[in-house]
């Protein structure tokens, strides 16, 4: 009973933080059309919204000092969401009415390489720099001040280039005031994910870490694949497939930055190292098959495909290679319970 009451609590929470994002996307939006932002770079700027509930969750579990779900959950979301969010913008620029002309491939703009994944790329190698390497091992916060600063160097150059004529937006008190609630609701949802979370990988007797990758994670990309349905079918289908990106640079960095500030050892490296790792493959992958596929700035069904098998290779690296090999050194020392593995 404990375990469905606290996963129907983590389900509403989850939902209540992305409900405050999105009272936060309206203005920022706005922002977006009033500065004359390109569609790629509206979407790192979008993103502060869209990416907040993973930037909350984390700061909720740096303060209630549960910080492992924190960094579980910002690697796992920064693996899941490529595979999951490609492959429902392009399923749903094929329906009908998605005002895409039926192509076999998803086109999208060239921004999306050279706004998005460059930058994105370079941010994954700095904090594999910062985070790797045995003298600088775990998130200080010199790491997390370095990390900001990546993102203010990232959005600056998403803004200032490809800058278009700026257009004039109306604001109203009303819709200034829901943006106030939402991050009333945002800051309660992150709260509740986070103990919710805890409560859940205690009654299975796994680790926090893993709790972040696959439990947190995995909800709190749900509403984005929801977001990006409507969003291609609309036919912005750059928009929709930049976004991830965007997110994941956002949550890089901004995520990245109060874990840093309570200071957090990486204790368990093998695993942490082989979450990066796939953050970089998917990255990789995704700027690969922009720049050197058989259309230039497009998706086929093929490379669709390689990004979820990718995914399934990851699933089974975890569970049969690093889960397997932590077992094996745990028994051959001192006999440490299972759950400290997972």
């Amino acid at each position: 009973m404990a375990l469905l009451f606290w996963s129907g609590v983590l389900l509403v929470s989850v939902w209540a933080a992305h409900w405050g994002s999105d009272k936060l996307a309206v203005p920022l939006e706005k922002l977006q059309r009033q500065w004359g932002l390109s569609e790629a770079a509206g979407a790192a700027f979008v993103a502060l919204a869209t990416a907040s509930p993973e930037i909350g969750t984390n700061t909720a579990s740096a303060v209630q000092g549960l910080s492992d779900i924190g960094l579980g959950n910002l690697l796992g979301s920064n693996i899941i969401s490529v595979p999951a969010i490609v492959t429902v913008a392009f399923l749903a620029s094929r329906t009908e009415g998605s005002g895409q002309k039926q192509r076999p491939e998803l086109q999208v703009k060239v921004e999306a390489l050279t706004i998005q994944a460059l930058p994105y790329i370079a941010i994954i190698i700095l904090a594999a720099i910062l985070t790797v390497p045995p003298a600088w091992r775990g998130l200080q916060p010199v790491d997390g001040w370095i990390m900001l600063a990546a993102y203010a160097v990232y959005v600056a150059q998403a803004i200032l280039r490809q800058r278009q004529r700026g257009q004039r937006v109306r604001w109203g008190r009303r819709e200034i005031a829901i943006a106030l609630l939402g991050v009333l609701v945002l800051a309660l949802g992150a709260y509740f994910v986070v103990t919710a979370t805890e409560k859940i990988v205690s009654i299975l007797g796994i680790s926090e870490l893993i709790g972040g990758l696959f439990i947190t994670s995995t909800l709190s990309i749900a509403p984005e694949v929801f977001a990006t349905w409507s969003v291609a079918r609309s036919g912005q289908v750059t928009a929709a497939t930049a976004s991830v990106i965007a997110d994941n640079t956002a949550t890089m960095t901004l995520a990245f930055f109060p874990l840093a500030l309570v200071t957090l050892p990486i204790e368990n490296m093998l695993l942490y190292s082989v979450n990066l790792a796939f953050v970089a493959i998917f990255a990789l992958l995704y700027a690969a098959f922009i720049q050197w596929g058989k259309l230039a700035h497009s998706f086929e069904r093929w490379e669709v495909l390689t990004l979820i098998a990718v995914y399934l290779i990851y699933l089974a690296v975890i569970v049969f290679g690093v889960f397997r090999d932590l077992l094996h050194e745990l028994r051959k020392g001192q006999g440490f319970p299972i759950s400290v593995v997972f």
